[in-house]
Order: structure tokens, then sequence, then C-alpha cells
């Protein structure tokens, strides 16, 4: 499940991600402005946050990836690359940290490293 979910982030297949998540779902990103990042909360909100990604790196990938469940948690270690706008790049190892509900994804809580952006 936690394989394919990553080889749909890496397509920019936004209704295959989505259909991975749970009605109730909550996103957690890595960064913003609270100690959680910023929470997104339920399918349309996670969708906007989801699809953002893809706006601020057009290229976006998650390499690497290594996956695990063990019952109602899972997680996800990857390598995340991406272009931005004005051509820098990042390039920085994180996680993600699931919860599940009814065989679907709760919660998805991302970690990564905070690695200054390389120059194009």
């Amino acid at each position: 499940m936690l394989q394919s979910f990553s080889d749909a982030w890496n397509r920019h297949d936004l209704a295959a991600l989505m259909s991975f998540m749970h009605d109730e779902c909550i996103f957690l990103t890595a960064a913003g402005p609270e100690a959680c990042g910023s929470r997104h909360t339920g399918h349309e909100a996670v969708s906007r946050a989801f699809a953002s990604a893809w706006g601020a790196f057009p290229d976006a990938q998650w390499r690497n990836g290594r996956h695990w469940i063990s019952g109602e948690r899972g997680v996800s270690e990857w390598t995340f690359t991406g272009t931005a706008a004005d051509g820098s790049r990042i390039e920085a190892d994180g996680v993600d940290l699931f919860v599940f509900r009814d065989g679907k994804i709760l919660e998805k809580n991302v970690f990564r490293k905070d690695r200054p952006r390389l120059t194009a």
C-alpha cells in the first residue's frame, strides 16, 4: 500500500493519492507556523495541500523509498528532490509517519531534513 502511495506521488497523480486517504484525513506538513508544521484536515484541504507540492516543485520526486507497516501505524523513508521556479534545487531525506483507520491513511505526518537549497 505505501509503495503504491509513493508511486502515485512520483506520478503526480492526485486522484490516486486521495483514494488512499480516509474521509477524515489529516496532513501535517514539514514546515509551517505551528509546532506540527501546517495542519490540513479533510479531503478537500488535504488534496489542495498535496497539489501545492507540485506547484512549488513541478519535477518533485520522492526517491529511494522504504516502507513498513506495524498495526495501525506505518513509516516511509525517502529522499525528496525538486527544482523551484528560481532554479534552486532541494535534495533532502525525510520520513512520513502514518496512522491508518479502516484500511486507509487517516494521518500523514511529514518530517524532512532542513537543508539549504542547492544553486541552479
